[in-house]
């Protein structure tokens, strides 16, 4: 049965990658759908079932996977869009994402729903002036020139696709810092309004007692809010290789998951993973449902659902469930989402790399979890080097003793700074001893960086990381590994999800 089920995902994840590098047209899809229901259908009148069946499995759901993103790529964009490009425009629009606030500018992702008495439905780009603040749901009247986004090359040399990585999310469009004013606020969904709500309200509670930049670190490490730590501290933190807790990462949705079954054992079974499945959830769009998110809120609901039917959880089975959903929903991920890989990739290190890891650390105590965090940073840093390496061409030779310092510290950090915002409804006074401990270990954490990221060796950058080294070192990562495993079984740390 598991064989079939890696079949399924395998064929369908290669059907994508095939389409999303070369267009091969939708009646090419269509054969190798029909070619795989033939080998299918020849399954069933030969002995060697078992293999043919595979085959034609391999087949079929590459074929599926060619054609779901033919399907995808069907949207490019609208008429009355496209003759408005490169023309100024008036047009009106709701804001249906988080505001991406960052050091100079705020990104807005806007539906627009009328160009110039035209009805459309298309989504925009606009990037804007820190102030004055829109929020999800506001209904604004935007005026200035339609734009397609176009790739641009980046500090570091590398290009960037950046019309491909819209796409992703079907934004074909953009405007630079048109004119917008605010027509109405309440639209759009009502749960996600009230999640981003709160959010907003969580940290305007933590601002009251913890100062910039430590609450910004704050915000993106407890509800993933898309604050700017500013360019300066930004570089530090990719310099040092720990740029994954600026935002809310997988390893943070583990803390966050794991706290939410413990709160709520009390409860009887059944109704404590209910709840904890969909507390879960509500997490997951509170924090923007980005893929690292998404992949691991998956992983996390799996666990439960495993707990509550008595089934085995198989940690690696899980990872690929949730990749195959997460690319079912979205093909357009696979290539162009680089969070999506690296969350992906870092993943396997820890299911797969991790175990063979420790059992060559047990020079590092155990005390205080010391081996378990160099354990799951060398896994991780390993195997999302050769990607790293290729699209951002960054080797930060600091990473192990960052991620060492610094993570450790992560979980105390959390539960403070979750203390400090919800007592900060009720009263500040109450709020600011918890406040100040978050503060202790927020600082601490941006000293560490701010320290390491000086040192002359930080980091060092290649100019020209080629696409088959890459292909050839997670070749190599595979063939190694096949070897080491075929003759110990793999045992992953419950805690890997």
């Amino acid at each position: 049965m598991q064989s079939f089920l890696y079949a399924v995902i395998g064929g369908f994840a290669f059907g994508v990658l095939s389409r999303s590098l070369f267009n091969f047209g939708v009646y090419l899809s269509l054969f190798v759908v029909i070619l795989g229901m033939l080998v299918l259908s020849f399954a069933l009148l030969v002995r060697e079932k078992r293999r043919v069946l595979i085959l034609g499995i391999l087949v079929l759901s590459m074929g599926s996977g060619l054609l779901r993103f033919d399907i995808a790529d069907m949207k490019k964009g609208s008429a009355v869009l496209e003759k408005s490009v490169s023309a100024r425009i008036a047009a009106e629009g709701i804001v249906i994402d988080e505001p991406d606030v960052r050091e100079r500018n705020t990104n807005y992702t806007v539906l627009l729903e009328n160009i110039s008495g035209e009805n459309v439905r298309d989504r925009v780009r606009i990037v804007v002036e820190s102030y004055p603040q829109f929020q999800y749901g506001d209904r604004v009247s935007i005026r200035g020139e339609l734009q397609k986004p176009d790739g641009f090359t980046t500090d570091n040399g590398r290009y960037f696709d950046y019309g491909a990585f819209l796409s992703k999310d079907d934004i074909f469009y953009q405007m630079l810092f048109p004119t917008v004013d605010l027509t109405s606020e309440g639209h759009g969904n009502p749960i996600k309004r009230r999640l981003f709500a709160f959010k907003r309200s969580f940290l305007e509670s933590v601002q009251k007692s913890i100062p910039d930049p430590e609450v910004s670190l704050l915000g993106g490490l407890v509800v993933g809010a898309k604050q700017s730590l500013g360019e300066k501290l930004q570089e530090d933190f990719r310099t040092t290789g720990i740029i994954h807790i600026v935002v809310l990462s997988g390893y943070n949705v583990t803390i966050v998951a794991d706290a939410m079954m413990r709160a709520l054992s009390f409860l009887p079974r059944t109704v404590g993973m209910s709840f904890g499945a969909v507390a879960i959830i509500l997490f997951a769009v509170m924090t923007g449902a980005s893929a690292t998110i998404v992949r691991a809120s998956i992983m996390a609901l799996l666990v439960i659902l495993a707990r509550a039917t008595g089934r085995t959880y198989d940690i690696t089975r899980a990872l690929f469930i949730a990749g195959f959903f997460m690319i079912l929903h979205n093909p357009k991920i696979l290539l162009h989402d680089t969070s999506f890989q690296l969350s992906f990739l870092a993943t396997l290190g820890l299911i797969w790399l991790a175990p063979i890891i420790e059992r060559r650390l047990h020079f590092i105590p155990g005390k205080f979890q010391f081996r378990e965090v160099a354990t799951a940073t060398l896994s991780t840093q390993i195997f999302v080097l050769p990607l790293l390496l290729y699209k951002m061409g960054e080797l930060s030779l600091v990473a192990l003793p960052v991620n060492l310092l610094v993570l450790l510290t992560v979980p105390v950090t959390m539960f403070f700074g979750f203390l400090t915002g919800m007592l900060g409804f009720v009263s500040l006074v109450l709020a600011l001893p918890f406040g100040f401990i978050s503060y202790l270990f927020l600082s601490y954490q941006l000293r560490v960086v701010e320290f390491f990221a000086e040192l002359p060796f930080a980091s060092v950058h290649l100019n020209v990381f080629p696409l088959f080294l890459m292909l050839g070192l997670y070749g190599f990562y595979a063939i190694v590994l096949w070897k080491i495993h075929k003759n110990t079984p793999l045992v992953p740390s419950k805690k890997d999800i």
